[in-house]
This record gives C-alpha cells, structure tokens and sequence, in this order.
C-alpha cells in the first residue's frame, strides 16, 4: 500500500509511477504474466488464500465464449476494512492490477461488485475509472496497444451471501444471491455461463508490485508459501485500532501489542479473532504465532480476511457470541437447512443463556448444533457459523457456566 497522503489522481499516481507495470505487461504473452505470479507465490487476499496464479490457470481456454475477470469487493465480513482503504484512498493501484488480471486470463470485460454501504468507495472507483478512459488507458485500444477492455462498477445490496463468489455471479446477473452447487467450477461456468475468475481488492493491488519488482522480490517478504505483506484490519479492545501492513512472519502478539498499543485501559487480554467473524477464537495464551495462512492453520483458526477482533477480561463472551450468531442467522440466504436451522436454534440456545436459563444439558446441544452446520452447506456459511461456536464452547466453558450456574 502506498503512503495514503499521495494523490491519489490519475496524475497524481503516474508521477510516482503508476502504470508502469500495465506497460510491461502489454508486451507479454498472458501465459508468461500467470507464471510471474505463480513464481511470485502470491495467495488470495479475500479468505481461502488460494494461489492465485494457480486459480488463473483453471481457466477454461477456447471455448468460443469470453472470459470475466470479477472482483469480489463486497467487504462484509465482521470486522474487515482493509480493502475500503485501498479503494478509498488509492483506487489507481487497485486498478492497474485489475487490468493486469484482466490481460492474464484474456478478459475484455471486468466488474467490480462493491459492498452496497460502500459509497464513497463506489464513488472514488467511478472517479478513477473515468480518468482512465479519457487517458485510453481502457477502452478500445488499451494504451495503443490491441489489447481492449472495459471496467463497470457493479453495487451490491448488503447482502453478506454474495461474497461468496457464485452468489456473488447470481447477483450481477440480477438474481436473487444463492451460492451454486459446484462442480461446475466458475473457472468453467461462471458469469453468464462463461469461463470466470473471482479475485480479491488486495489480491490485484499486489500485482503492480510483483511485475514491476519481480515475483523473487515479492516472495522475499515472509516466510515460505507466505508470500507477500498483508492488509490486516485491526479493531476491538487495543488503544491503536486501524488498518497495518504487515509481513506474514510478525506474530500476532506483536500486531496486537506493537502497532495496536496494546489492551485498551491496562487491562488483561482475554482472546483473539484473528480472522474475521467465522475464524475460530484464540485464547490470550495462543497468541505468540506467526500471522501467515499456514501458520495460523497449525493452530486450529484461518487468516481469513485478517480481520483481528481483540476482547478483553471484562468481555461475556457468550453475549460476544451471541452477537456473531445473530449476524450469520440474519445472513443465512435459507438455502441449506443446516445453516438455515443451526444458526436460527444457535441463536436462540445462546439467549437462553443471556437469560440466565442455561445449563451442561443445552451447552452439549450448542456444540453439537455448531458441528452439524460445518461441512453440510453448498457454501461456507455453515462453516463460517459453526466454527465460532464450536471454538468458544471449547475454549471459554467458563463464561458459559457463568450463565447457568446462577440460574441454578
């Protein structure tokens, strides 16, 4: 991420060299820029840190339809910020790497689906993209060359389904939201039935970097098969919330205690979601751990979309999540019954306790409701709610006694 007091113009970025990276690309075979970035190692920024290079090389090739680049900036995800920033305050470099991605998979026309309470970010893409078609930077003939493409910025409508990507293609085509029964892969079916990649705000930031840079350069920062910094949306009980690149081999104490300030008021720290609402918790002694996708794998949570969500001692975490659990419920587009029941008898199992009507008999129900939902969905959504129960109920069986043992 560039320094945010830039100006963040079309003018304004070109002079600190901006689309100097989309030159060198339009002298490359697509082919070649694919194996830049699966050199470069670079994963998914938006959640499954999938290679993305990788993830470009599924696309079905010759098949007499077009090919869609989309680009999932549907932030909504409890607690994730990170890519508002980049659309906000830098819209050109998130751009210049979706062109990129575009002229990789031989897309002549991208979209991105915004977050529909994302206003001033919808504003800032439009602004920057109309500057872009009057310097020929996109249209027909993409700076000279024969290369053509055209940009639309596409509004959600605070769905929290659609980010996932195949609800996310039902809604641009004006459908209803549903996630899809995969196979078939988007890679093969996806908008319009044609060939689609779905990539992420900050994955395509990353690409002017790695080719103006080179893939080695990238791959230097963090560890291996950690490839790159990362966006990191810091919020909760710390006295420094806000938005910090980070390098993948800082350890999560260090993001907390060092950019975040630590514990806010000097009090004691009680856990961590260190990856948005549906990544597993950790408890305040599970937080010397590396930030990485692999890292943070081999101690039972994901990275997510690297939303840290800090609670202190004085946090109830039943009615913490409580909270969660009403949000995936109100979220759930019905479709699966195990998501669409697990999270309705979650949230209501959860009030019983705020009601102080809990006991061992109901805790047993909430874990196994939990579990029933991970793994039986089309989509993640069931994973999503069933990880933070279950990992609260194992971690935290304290706070949930607390609130039958008064009953009693």
């Amino acid at each position: 991420m560039r320094n945010p007091d830039y100006d963040k113009s079309l003018r304004g970025y070109k002079a600190s060299g901006g689309y100097s990276a989309l030159k060198k690309v339009l002298k490359k075979k697509p082919e070649e820029l694919v194996e830049l970035v699966k050199t470069s190692g670079l994963r998914g920024r938006g959640g499954a840190g999938f290679p993305t290079g990788l993830k470009w090389s599924f696309m079905a090739r010759n098949t007499g339809k077009p090919s869609y680049l989309i680009c999932n900036a549907d932030e909504s995800e409890p607690g994730t910020c990170k890519d508002r920033e980049l659309m906000l305050k830098d819209p050109h470099q998130f751009l210049e790497g979706m062109i990129i991605g575009c002229y990789a998979i031989n897309c002549t026309h991208g979209y991105i689906y915004v977050r529909g309470e994302y206003a001033p970010s919808i504003k800032s893409l439009n602004e920057a993209i109309d500057e872009l078609y009057k310097e020929k930077i996109l249209g027909e003939k993409v700076m000279g060359s024969r290369f053509k493409l055209d940009l639309t910025v596409h509004p959600g409508a605070g769905a929290y389904i659609c980010g996932e990507e195949t609800a996310l293609l039902d809604s641009i085509e004006g459908k209803r939201g549903h996630p899809r029964v995969k196979p078939p892969f988007p890679a093969v079916s996806g908008f319009n039935s044609c060939p689609t990649t779905v990539n992420n705000v900050e994955t395509l930031t990353c690409l002017p970097f790695i080719v103006n840079e080179g893939a080695e350069a990238f791959a230097s920062f963090g560890p291996p098969n950690n490839s790159g910094t990362h966006l990191v949306s810091l919020s909760g009980h710390v006295s420094n919330p806000g938005v910090y690149e980070v390098r993948m081999d800082v350890s999560l104490r260090d993001i907390i205690y060092d950019l975040g300030g630590g514990i806010s008021e000097g009090k004691a720290l009680k856990g961590v979601i260190p990856g948005g609402a549906s990544s597993p918790v950790l408890t305040a002694e599970e937080i010397d751990v590396e930030y990485s996708f692999d890292a943070l794998a081999k101690a039972g949570t994901m990275m997510g979309s690297a939303a840290i969500m800090v609670f202190d001692e004085d946090t109830d975490v039943v009615k913490l999540l409580h909270r969660i659990t009403r949000f995936f419920n109100h979220e759930s587009c019905g479709q699966c019954t195990p998501c669409r029941e697990g999270t309705h008898w979650a949230r209501l199992i959860l009030r019983d306790f705020l009601d102080e009507n809990g006991n061992q008999k109901k805790l047993r129900r909430l874990s196994k409701v939990g579990g029933n939902m991970m793994g039986t969905t089309v989509c993640a959504l069931g994973d999503a709610a069933g990880m933070p129960i279950t990992s609260f109920v194992q971690k935290f069986p304290l706070d949930f006694e607390k609130h039958y043992a008064q009953a009693a």
